[in-house]
């Protein structure tokens, strides 16, 4: 079985340009993005927040932004009326009670609607360089098919377990390369297992040919 340490340099190899592809130019946008992409790709938040950004370039407009054309700058996006109303009272919440700030502290985040463990956790590695690992659906996957988590693992489970097992100075990093090869090569219904460096350490490899 190889080392948590051993799949993270292989996954250097392999993607080395790993990075957040939600686009976002400040910590307003990429907030705002984050909470866009819940049951959704970074694809198709991209799509719509050139729009919903050029109407609310900051988090004052989009406080007192109108609902309905909020919902109609991300109706291509899964629960677009939902997250419309999320992030408008994200930023009412952030202009009233932070003075038209968005916190950097994990816990004033997970109080804003729509900002979840998983939001707060990107937010911070991503934009404050705090170690953190957002677990995701490509990270819960890698997490389990490499053995680095169990099967039956909340999400919860999965983040303390990953954080147990790497080396905090890579927390951030291996977020995202786990999501690269999630995205791009360990996908959840054609995995692209004969090219795979970890196909011999691969519960679903192992589970396929047991099926057989």
């Amino acid at each position: 079985m190889r080392t948590t340490d051993e799949i993270l340099d292989i996954l250097e190899e392999m993607f080395p340009d790993a990075q957040c592809e939600l686009v976002h130019k400040n910590l307003y946008e990429l907030i705002v993005a984050v909470v866009l992409s819940a049951q959704a790709t970074d694809i198709s938040v991209n799509k719509v927040t050139p729009a919903l950004f050029s109407r609310y370039p900051d988090i004052n407009s989009l406080a007192i932004g109108d609902i309905n054309d909020i919902e109609d700058s991300i109706k291509n996006i899964g629960l677009y009326r939902n997250k419309a109303r999320m992030i408008k009272e994200m930023a009412q919440i952030c202009v009233f009670r932070y003075n038209s700030e968005i916190p950097s502290k994990r816990k004033d985040l997970q109080s804003l609607p729509g900002v979840g463990r998983k939001t707060a956790n990107v937010v911070l590695s991503v934009w404050f360089n705090v170690p953190a690992i957002a677990v995701d659906t490509h990270v819960e996957r890698i997490s389990k098919r490499l053995y680095l988590a169990k099967p039956e693992d909340s999400v919860f489970k999965v983040e303390e377990k990953l954080r147990r097992k790497i080396n905090r100075t890579r927390w951030n990093r291996a977020h995202h390369l786990f999501i690269f090869f999630g995205r791009y090569f360990c996908k959840a219904k054609v995995p692209l297992c004969d090219m795979c460096p970890f196909k011999e350490h691969c519960r679903y490899t192992k589970e396929k040919r047991t099926a057989h």
